[in-house]
C-alpha cells in the first residue's frame, strides 16, 4: 500500500486535504442529463469557462456515452475529445485535463494534445491505456465496473463482499500501473458506482468508502446524478437527483475522497467547503456574527 500523499496533476498539487471537483464536459449527443448540450465547440468551451470560474480543478472530457447508445468508433471518438483538449490546455494551461475514455488509442490521441489524466471508468478494459499513461507521465484513474463491457449494464451482478472486490480490484489496477511505470502519485482509485453494480451495492461502497481511503491511493468519485440516487430517493428523472447527489458528496468528502467527477459544479463546491469547514480544515470565509 502507498504512503497517502500529496496527488501531482499536470501543474497541480492535491494535498490530502484538498477536495478537487472535476467538472464534466461531455462532447456527446445523447449524454443522460442534459443531452448533447455540449456536443458544440461552443457549447463544450463554455461549459469549461464555467466550470473553471465557478472553482473546478479538473475538467473531464468524454465523448462516448457511458450507457448504451449510438455506436462511437475510435475514430469518432477521437475527432470528439483530442482537438477539444488541444484548445482547451491553449485557453486554460494550468488546468488539470483529464479524458473519459477505456480507449489506449484515444488516450494516446488525447495526451498528444496535452492532457494531464486517463479516466479509465472501465477498469481495464484495454490494458494498454496504463501503457499510454506511463509513457505520457500521465495520470490514471483505475476504477471497478465489475468486469463489465464497455457501455453495457449491469444484470443481477453478485458479489459476496462487494466492497472488499472493490478494493482488490483497483489496488491491482493501480500497483500494475505502477510496475508500468506510471508515477503512484498521479494514480487515483474509483469504486465505480452503478458500473458493474446495483442500487444496494453502489450504496454500501458508499458507506465503507472510507475502506478504500485507507489503501493510500487517493480516491475519486463520481456520483452526480446517478440511478442508484435516483433509486435511493424515487427519483428516476436524473434532472431531480442534485440534492442526493450532494448529500453523497458531503458524506464522502467526510469519509476521504479527494476527487468528485460532476455536472454542477457551484453546488459541489460550496458541499465540500462546508464541509471541509465543518471539520476545522478550512476557515470560515467572513466572521460577522456576534461581532459588535
Amino acid at each position: 500500500m502507498p504512503t497517502p500523499g500529496p496527488l501531482l496533476l499536470g501543474s497541480q498539487r492535491i494535498d490530502i486535504q484538498d477536495r478537487a471537483i472535476m467538472a464534466i464536459v461531455n462532447r456527446t449527443k445523447d449524454s443522460f442529463f442534459k443531452g448533447g448540450s455540449t456536443f458544440a465547440d461552443g457549447d463544450a468551451m463554455a461549459a469549461v469557462a464555467a466550470a473553471v470560474e465557478a472553482g473546478a480543478e479538473v475538467i473531464d472530457i468524454g465523448g462516448v456515452k457511458a450507457g448504451p447508445g449510438e455506436e462511437v468508433d475510435p475514430a469518432e471518438e477521437i475527432q470528439r475529445t483530442a482537438s477539444f483538449v488541444g484548445r482547451v490546455r491553449a485557453a486554460y494551461p494550468s488546468v488539470i485535463i483529464s479524458v473519459d475514455t477505456w480507449r489506449a488509442e484515444v488516450g494516446r490521441a488525447a495526451c498528444q494534445e496535452g492532457a494531464d489524466l486517463l479516466n479509465d471508468a472501465w477498469g481495464g478494459v484495454d490494458p494498454a491505456l496504463a501503457e499510454v499513461a506511463a509513457e505520457f507521465d500521465v495520470g490514471l484513474v483505475c476504477t471497478h465496473a465489475g468486469g463489465q463491457q464497455p457501455r453495457t449494464r449491469p444484470h443481477r451482478v453478485a458479489y459476496a463482499d462487494v466492497m472488499a472486490t472493490i478494493v482488490d480490484y483497483t489496488c491491482t489496477l493501480a500497483e500494475r500501473a505502477v510496475s508500468l511505470g506510471v508515477r503512484a502519485d498521479r494514480i487515483l482509485i474509483d469504486p465505480g458506482h452503478d458500473f458493474g453494480k446495483n442500487t444496494a451495492h453502489s450504496l454500501e461502497a458508499s458507506r465503507r468508502l472510507a475502506e478504500m481511503v485507507d489503501t493510500g491511493w487517493p480516491v475519486l468519485v463520481s456520483l452526480s446524478r446517478k440511478d442508484f440516487v435516483g433509486e435511493a430517493l424515487g427519483l428516476p428523472d436524473p434532472h431531480d437527483r442534485l440534492l442526493g447527489t450532494l448529500a453523497t458528496t458531503a458524506i464522502s468528502s467526510l469519509m476521504g475522497a479527494r476527487m468528485y467527477r460532476v455536472h454542477d459544479v457551484p453546488a459541489t463546491r460550496q458541499t465540500l467547503d462546508m464541509e471541509r469547514t465543518i471539520a476545522g480544515v478550512q476557515r470560515p470565509r467572513m466572521a460577522r456574527r456576534g461581532l459588535a
